[in-house]
């Protein structure tokens, strides 16, 4: 059985020690294969580096968070670009629109959000989009940009059922992680709804714990309990949900 976690920044663990441990446990769970976004200019090298100590494993995407569209976002965008050169990656992410600390750039978020769409388009490659009170605006780019060289994943979905289908009827995946544990988050039941063929698994480590650690710092090897969860909402097995969400993510991410 092989796990994806398409969705991790287990890179913020930055001693040897601890960070072997994390690996190790990921390994012992199935978690084999992580995706990892980083979300701004500083955070790339960490990022790199735990690429090149794992190749095996962890593989890198590149992209501008929204929350650190900032007054400098330019700048922080040309750094990023500026990686790439060094750096295979394998998405532009994690990009997107996010509403729910600070609506002050939006303007700026909503530019940035569409020069990596271009971005990911020029290199053919996938995006992976973060929205956070924010559907409507990132729904409303996303159908201005629509086309066969726009995919990618919806990450950390916790929409509607309608919203679901919005998403899926563009092509992109849902990235359900850690909430669809949690007890009155609504998320099982929408879950429940949605084919697998349209679902790919995350974590979002070291945020959205899933049930029974949350409060606790979250990791890739807990991934396993979203399968459970994913896998008890289709009345199906872990290794089927494993089976179909990894083949998602191969065909996503192209590896």
């Amino acid at each position: 059985m092989v796990l994806t976690d398409t969705h991790t920044h287990l890179y913020y663990e930055t001693i040897a020690d601890k960070r072997t441990a994390l690996l190790q446990r990921c390994t012992d769970n199935h978690v084999t294969r992580l995706f990892l976004p980083n979300v701004d200019a500083a955070s790339v090298p960490l990022m790199v580096d735990l690429v090149q100590a794992y190749p095996a494993m962890c593989y890198p995407m590149l992209g501008l968070h929204p929350c650190s569209v900032k007054e400098n976002w330019e700048q922080e965008l040309a750094a990023i670009k500026a990686a790439h050169a060094q750096h295979q990656i394998y998405a532009i992410g994690e990009i997107g629109i996010d509403l729910y600390w600070d609506k002050t750039f939006l303007n700026e978020q909503i530019t940035c959000f569409k020069q990596q769409i271009a971005w990911a388009k020029s290199l053919k490659l996938p995006i992976v989009i973060h929205c956070r009170d924010a559907f409507d605006e990132v729904y409303e780019v996303l159908q201005q940009e629509q086309g066969d060289d726009l995919r990618g994943i919806f990450h950390c979905f916790t929409g509607t059922i309608e919203q679901a289908r919005k998403i899926t009827g563009l092509g992109f995946y849902l990235g359900i992680g850690g909430v669809v544990t949690y007890k009155n988050a609504g998320l099982d039941n929408v879950v429940a709804q949605i084919p697998l063929k349209h679902i790919v698994l995350e974590t979002d480590s070291p945020y959205l714990t899933p049930v029974p650690f949350r409060g606790k710092p979250n990791e890739s090897s807990y991934l396993t309990y979203v399968a459970q969860k994913v896998a008890d909402m289709h009345q199906t097995t872990v290794e089927t949900v494993a089976e179909i969400t990894t083949q998602n993510s191969k065909l996503v991410f192209g590896i």
